[in-house]
């Protein structure tokens, strides 16, 4: 007759040591990513904002902002944090900016 160890004493701790080092490395990175992605929509809204005016560039500089707002909102989202309104508020992200999220690249 053979005896087997009860599962909580065998190596399943060592396994969930590795995957928490795992998931706190995961963590990290998401955190490193949303930072990024925070500072590229500073950047391109701080562009928007010193050409204020009207024509081509300006249309460039919209649609940049708007890429950047959509993968900081993307990146918020894997992070967990699903409302976007005091992001909004916070960055002062243009009408402009926002209404262009939802539309086709080209």
């Amino acid at each position: 007759m053979s005896v087997r160890m009860p599962s909580n004493f065998g190596r399943s701790g060592a396994r969930e040591s590795a995957l928490d080092l795992l998931g706190h490395e995961i963590l990290g990175e998401k955190a490193a990513a949303l930072g990024r992605a925070g500072r590229r929509v500073d950047e391109t809204l701080a562009r928007l904002r010193e050409h204020g005016d009207e024509g081509e560039q300006r249309a460039r500089l919209l649609k940049d902002a708007a890429e950047a707002v959509h993968g900081y909102f993307i990146q918020r989202e894997l992070c967990g944090l699903r409302k976007h309104d005091a992001v909004i508020r916070e960055y002062n992200i243009p009408k402009a900016v926002l209404a262009r999220l939802g539309a086709n690249r080209q």
